[in-house]
């Protein structure tokens, strides 16, 4: 098996995570022989080290001048930062020329600034860190801008969202490329999760919402996400609060951003989520240890939040990774 070339685009101001996360991951594969499966190499516009936005300084393997007349790398990965900020023309203008070589494009967080800069996004599907991406959206209107998803697939373009994203994404390519097996021993390795779906959102329902500063109500918060199957009402959580029903209900709402109604519906999506992508309980159970009641009382919250049926979810979920990435808007 031929080994796929890897290269990873640095300039001043790139966040360091954006690199080494996806980096260990491509480095961490192994062919059917044993040998790497991908060659890793870094390269700066001339060459010269760089300071990530952290003070770390890495030194390139090449320059990316110099590589004009080399072949196109398998995979080009962008990374972001607060190095994105500035227009850097140069690097933009050599992204518009050999990002449409390779054969896989790639960002990581801003990263996917740098790319539509060079009009490599116009007309495709992409996503980056939840905090820039209405000013994708608002600087390039060309870009469909999804703003939930860790990761999009749109082609040969791959986007994610902030760092650890990087990773998740890193891990679906390396699934795509050499199997589930040895992404799954990556990800052992690395200690994280083999695979957050790309349409997963950049929140969960405790990242969403607030943390309540009253002990009372983050220990409700906390039982929520315990006991999904409880019986969730404002009622019962007042009173595990100690307050009355009006009284919590108004708290919960002023200190976490949403009412306790709609956090229970996000938590409940969540945990029917996981068990739908991790597990093969069926349908029904799995409405049942949510506290759905019945798979109908699941199906319409399913369509309301992912707009799309739980098994439909499902079967969505284990599709091939080309398959289109869900739009996931949890609001």
């Amino acid at each position: 098996m031929a080994q796929r070339t890897v290269l990873v685009v640095l300039f001043e101001g790139v966040q360091s995570l954006d690199v080494t996360g996806p980096a260990e991951v491509f480095s961490g594969a192994a062919d059917p022989g044993g040998d790497p499966a991908y060659r890793v190499s870094t390269a700066s516009l001339d060459g010269a080290p760089v300071r990530t936005s952290s003070g770390l300084t890495l030194v390139p393997d090449h320059s990316l001048r110099a590589l004009d007349a080399a072949p196109a790398p398998d995979t080009l990965l962008v990374p972001g930062g607060l190095g994105t900020r500035p227009r850097r023309p140069d690097l933009v203008d050599w992204l518009r020329v050999h990002g449409p070589r390779a054969r896989r494009l790639v960002s990581v967080c801003t990263g996917a600034i740098l790319l539509a800069r060079a009009g490599l996004l116009d007309g495709r599907r992409a996503t980056t860190h939840w905090a820039y991406c209405d000013k994708l959206a608002r600087d390039h209107p060309a870009v469909r801008v999804e703003p939930d998803p860790i990761y999009v697939r749109d082609g040969s373009v791959a986007t994610s969202a902030g760092v650890t994203a990087g990773i998740d994404l890193a891990l679906a390519l390396v699934e795509e490329d050499l199997g589930r097996a040895m992404a799954l021993t990556i990800a052992r390795h690395l200690v994280v999760f083999l695979r957050r779906p790309g349409n997963q959102a950049q929140f969960s329902a405790q990242l969403a919402a607030q943390t309540a500063s009253r002990e009372p109500l983050r220990e409700v918060q906390q039982w929520i996400t315990e006991h999904p199957d409880d019986d969730l009402s404002v009622e019962r959580l007042a009173a595990r609060a100690r307050l009355s029903p009006r009284h919590f209900a108004r708290a919960f709402q002023a200190e976490t951003g949403m009412t306790p109604g709609k956090y229970v519906d996000r938590v409940r999506v969540e945990h029917a989520r996981r068990l739908l992508e991790d597990t093969s309980r069926g349908v029904e159970e799995v409405s049942r240890a949510c506290g759905y009641g019945t798979p109908e009382a699941m199906r319409r919250a399913f369509l309301k939040a992912l707009g799309t049926a739980p098994a439909e979810y499902r079967r969505r979920f284990h599709a091939p990774p080309s398959t289109t990435v869900l739009s996931t808007s949890l609001t």
